[in-house]
């Protein structure tokens, strides 16, 4: 069973290479790195080359100018050849060595379409303190409504099922990703199962992560992915999440990771 892990990248010279090393040192063998570079200019590219050359029979990449980070990760969809797809993005890393093994483990002995668990929250000054544990262990696809979605760089899903469920819809600049599984879930309703364990560590300030504005964003656009997939919810469904995620950070903190 052959995973995919697909990375975009744009000027990640600062951490792509934990990302790379994190892939590389996984248990599991029978994997490619596909990575989507969007003509990078601050050393991204030697990174890559350098990985390539060490591995080459394991990493495929292109470098060239797109419409964003969901247009970059249809591109390593288009390009993608495993049983398995999932997205681990440039500023984040597998928590541990056994990610890839857990995954395809996961999937030979349970007849599923996709598979989902944590992540975790860092700053950059100190990738070992956890601000925040994003658990999907509460997540169903009813809870989509609310806003609630499970952790999407922990989500991998079969190749021959995602072709049925599409591409990221890159008309929406933050929450493409809420839309896609809307559609995985809810409209395609696929097989599923939560593993409870920590997938990836993310560090602080990526597109979903950074501000007012964002949180704006997100609400506005979840509003958008909910109503064009037909499926009722409002402002006053989706803020309640926010009471949550208010949990998770004090949850954090009394218990770091």
């Amino acid at each position: 069973m052959k995973i995919s892990i697909i990375t975009t990248t744009y000027n990640s010279a600062s951490t792509l290479t934990d990302t790379l090393k994190s892939i590389f040192k996984q248990s599991y063998d029978n994997f490619e790195s596909v990575i989507i570079d969007g003509k990078s200019t601050d050393g991204t590219l030697e990174i890559i080359k350098s990985f390539k050359n060490k591995y080459p029979n394991k990493i495929k990449y292109i470098s060239e100018k797109d419409k964003g980070i969901y247009d970059a990760m249809n591109k390593g969809i288009s390009l993608a050849t495993g049983d398995i797809i999932g997205i681990l993005n440039s500023d984040d890393f597998f928590t541990s060595n056994d990610i890839l093994e857990t995954i395809a483990k996961t999937f030979s002995e349970n007849d599923i379409d996709a598979i989902y668990g944590d992540v975790h929250f860092v700053n950059n000054n100190n990738l070992k303190k956890c601000i925040r544990y994003y658990s999907s262990r509460i997540f169903s696809p009813s809870l989509m409504r609310l806003g609630f979605m499970p952790a999407h760089p922990s989500f991998y899903i079969k190749n021959y099922q995602l072709k049925n469920v599409g591409k990221y819809n890159t008309s929406y600049k933050i929450a493409a990703d809420f839309e896609f599984l809307l559609r995985a879930f809810l409209k395609n309703k696929i097989r599923s199962l939560y593993i409870p364990k920590d997938f990836v560590t993310m560090r602080i300030g990526g597109a979903s992560t950074s501000g007012i504005s964002s949180r704006k964003l997100i609400m506005k656009e979840h509003l958008r992915a909910l109503k064009e997939n037909n499926i009722y919810s409002n402002f006053l469904f989706l803020s309640l999440r926010y009471i949550y995620k208010i949990g998770e950070v004090l949850f954090s903190r009394i218990y770091p990771y």
